[in-house]
């Protein structure tokens, strides 16, 4: 019996391949194939009752093709009429698939409506328009307090960004150091912009989600958006998987991959983004409502490319972003990779980021990163513009309860690990990492001191970490590990050595240090000094079951320190 029913799902299955409605048809399928249904069915089964069956079927689910409203395929069409009165169909109808099929579309804002599936076929593109006429929202694909949807197909939503390149007239705070490095080295001051930045009004994001419930994105390519691909704000129970971003790592600025901002229960999978900006960025912010927690979030399964930081918690925090996983992932060609920037006075907390491969360099000064692996940053917002606070403006905002596991980088600037003196970092820990950190002699400036400098943070684990300093290094590398401000550290089962040990740097640097532990650890061979102890404030350090056999010297204490501030 059940080779018959077999049999009959390939016919079926054909048929609607036939349809081009075999993705869009996949839970109704699924539905008239249980076993409950199919049993009294089959025993009285025909040629024509399955014939009957499938047409039944069809007409079931509610498929509203666009060209069956007035939508040409061509291009220079516009198609917005078209698919926004098959929308209306579907909703009217109570629900259904609004379909796409093989050929070009182009449009402004369309208004999606709830239990509506938005389905474009392989072979099918929506072009987004290239003026302001057509959109009445700051969105191509927009939805609002809505619930039961999806945005999904095997073909493509375009946003046709285009660029120009003049000299910077824009004052970018964020980057207001490395502009001064590049005027002084001599570097070219020219930089991309959107085009028409001064007169045109509208930069749509692909899509824009506010408030909405049970979302679904997959399959498609979303290509060369103007702004934010996917923006999605107070959303969810939001569903990602096996999409594909990209926008120009030369020209793209703005053009961030996927932007969840106060969303909850987002899953983000299977998906590969290359983006002139920001990858994948978690925002708290007050752009389209109220700050609200981004939390509940897992990523799997995904490769990510940014000409800014491939993964970002985000500057913009005037809430929390917590409750984060991160897994299986790989980070290439991006300027920086692992970014946590607090800014506005929010949290970030309880994050595991595990299993990652890093490679980053650094790209022109114009770009946030300076080809950093990893990135802690905790400032108030006038501090970043250099201005003094404003009134009402909150306090530092916090990091804390973070894992970093398992990770292999490779990068050419520094990992900068550093809280607030307002504000240190708590529970942070760093396990089994290997930093691989190269020197870029073509580049105007390079800022790398120390493979990975720690400041201000309080219960620090660095453990079974190796720090390889690659043959080619610049004058200024020193040490692989630099503490500064710091309580209750812990380093266990470290591997490394200065950037040039003909230079007397050490390995490990302790800077105003209360409490520290560093056990089963291994110092690289030529390292004249393993450990420095340097302040006042530095007591309580304990170095025990180390091999020290690479060094000449298991540490050195500076004459500002307490004479038993080390323990052997």
């Amino acid at each position: 019996m059940w080779f018959r029913i077999a049999n009959v799902t390939r016919r079926i299955w054909k048929s609607l391949e036939a349809l081009s409605l075999k993705r869009v048809s996949l839970r109704l399928t699924a539905r008239l194939l249980t076993p409950a249904l199919l049993l009294p069915w089959f025993l009285t089964a025909s040629a024509h009752a399955q014939t009957a069956a499938l047409s039944g079927a069809a007409s079931a689910m509610r498929v509203c093709n666009v060209r069956d409203y007035g939508a040409t395929g061509q291009k220079s069409d516009d198609a917005r009429p078209a698919i926004e009165k098959a929308i209306a169909a579907c909703a009217e109808a109570g629900g259904g698939t609004v379909f796409l099929p093989a050929g070009d579309y182009t449009s402004g804002t369309i208004h999606l409506r709830s239990h509506i599936t938005f389905y474009i076929d392989a072979g099918a593109t929506l072009y987004a328009r290239t003026d302001d006429a057509g959109y009445d929202k700051q969105g191509l694909l927009y939805g609002e307090d809505l619930e039961n949807i999806s945005i999904e197909g095997r073909g493509a939503v375009d946003g046709q960004a285009e660029y120009e390149w003049r000299l910077n007239d824009f004052n970018d705070a964020y980057i207001r150091d490395n502009q001064l490095l590049a005027e002084a080295a001599g570097a070219s001051m020219m930089r991309s912009f959107p085009k028409g930045l001064k007169t045109r009004k509208v930069y749509p994001h692909l899509v824009l989600l506010l408030r909405c419930k049970d979302v679904r994105i997959a399959g498609l390519s979303f290509l060369r958006s103007p702004s934010w691909t996917i923006n999605p704000y107070a959303c969810e129970r939001l569903t990602i998987d096996g999409i594909y971003i990209q926008t120009s790592q030369r020209d793209g600025v703005w053009a961030d991959g996927i932007d969840p901002d106060g969303c909850k229960d987002v899953h983000i999978s299977n998906s590969t983004i290359e983006t002139g900006d920001d990858a994948i960025v978690f925002y708290s912010s007050t752009i389209w409502g109220p700050a609200l927690p981004c939390e509940n979030i897992t990523i799997t399964n995904c490769r990510l490319s940014s000409s800014s930081s491939a993964l970002k918690f985000c500057d913009g925090n005037a809430n929390s972003v917590r409750h984060v996983v991160v897994d299986n992932c790989v980070i290439t060609n991006s300027n920086r990779g692992i970014a946590f920037m607090v800014y506005d006075g929010g949290y970030v907390s309880d994050v595991v980021l595990s299993n990652l491969t890093i490679e980053t360099h650094r790209f022109p000064w114009f770009w946030w990163g300076e080809g950093d692996p990893i990135f802690f940053s905790i400032r108030r917002r006038s501090e970043v513009e250099g201005k003094p606070p404003k009134p009402g403006e909150p306090p530092a905002g916090s990091i804390r309860d973070v894992i970093i596991r398992n990770v292999i980088a490779h990068g050419q600037g520094e990992c900068f690990i550093m809280g607030h003196p307002d504000s240190w970092l708590d529970h942070v820990s760093l396990e089994n990492v290997q930093i691989y950190l190269a020197a870029d002699p073509s580049a105007a400036y390079d800022k790398a001191v120390h493979a990975m400098q720690f400041r201000y943070a309080r219960n620090l684990t660095v453990k079974d970490v190796d720090v390889i300093w690659d043959k080619l290094q610049s004058k200024k590398a020193e040490c692989a590990l630099y503490f500064q401000d710091m309580q209750d550290l812990t380093v266990e089962n470290f591997a490394g050595g200065p950037a040039r040990p003909d230079t007397g740097s050490p390995a490990i640097v302790l800077d105003q240090v209360d409490g520290a532990r560093i056990f089963d650890s291994k110092a690289a061979p030529g390292t004249q000094v393993f450990v420095k102890v340097t302040g006042s404030k530095s007591r309580g350090i304990r170095l025990y079951d180390n091999e020290l056999n690479g060094a000449r010297r298991a540490y050195q204490v500076d004459s500002n320190v307490r004479h038993d501030a080390v323990t052997r």
